[in-house]
C-alpha cells in the first residue's frame, strides 16, 4: 500500500517496484482470460497504466493486488468484447480465404503431453459462462479468496461460492468425458 501511496505522489520508482510485484500474477491471469500472450501484455499495460492514473483514488479498503485485479478483469472484459467484434467481420474475410482462426496460444510447459493437457483444459475453461470462467481463474488461477473474489466482480460472496461450484461441475463433467 505504501508503493501505491508514493505513486501516487508520481514516484515512478515506487510505481516500478509495484509493478516488479505484481506483474507477473496478472500477466499470468491476463494469459489464462484471454488466451493469447498479445492481448494479455496490451490489457496489462492498460491496466498498469490504468492504475497509474488513478492511484491517488485508491482508498484502502482492498489489497492493491485485489484493486489491480478488479482493474485487469475490466480491460480484459472490454479486449474481449473487441475482439468478438472484430472476430464477427473477420471471420467473413477469413471465410472468403479459406482460413480458420485459432485464439489460443498456450504457455510454454512441460513435455507435449503436458501442453496438450493445458489445452484441452484450457479450451474447457473456455467453452465456461463468462462469469464461471472468472470464478475458476480468479480461485485457482490467481489464488484469490472468496472475499477477494466478491469484491473485483462487485458480487456477494455466495455468489462466488455457487458460481465456484457450478463452474469446478462443469469442468469435471467435462473432464469426465475427457478421459
Amino acid at each position: 500500500m505504501e508503493l501505491l501511496q508514493a505513486a501516487a505522489r508520481q514516484d515512478g520508482d515506487a510505481f516500478g517496484e509495484l509493478v516488479n510485484r505484481q506483474a507477473p500474477g496478472l500477466f499470468r491471469l491476463a494469459r489464462w482470460l484471454l488466451g493469447n500472450r498479445a492481448d494479455a501484455e496490451d490489457v496489462l499495460q492498460e491496466t498498469l497504466a490504468g492504475a497509474f492514473k488513478s492511484a491517488g483514488s485508491f482508498r484502502g479498503q482492498s489489497s492493491v493486488k485485489t484493486w489491480l485485479t478488479g482493474i485487469l478483469m475490466r480491460q480484459a472484459s472490454k479486449c474481449r468484447g473487441r475482439r468478438k467484434r472484430n472476430m464477427r467481420i473477420g471471420s467473413l474475410d477469413s471465410m472468403d480465404r479459406g482460413n480458420a482462426a485459432n485464439g489460443w496460444e498456450p504457455a510454454a510447459i512441460g513435455s507435449a503431453t503436458d501442453v496438450e493437457r493445458r489445452i484441452d483444459i484450457a479450451a474447457m475453461i473456455e467453452t465456461l459462462p463468462e462469469d464461471h470462467r472468472q470464478v475458476i481463474l480468479l480461485r485457482e488461477v490467481q489464488g484469490m479468496s472468496y472475499e477477494e473474489i466478491a469484491e473485483i466482480l462487485q458480487v456477494p460472496r455466495g455468489t462466488v461460492e455457487s458460481r465456484l461450484y457450478r463452474a469446478r461441475a462443469a469442468l469435471k463433467l467435462r473432464l469426465h468425458s475427457y478421459e
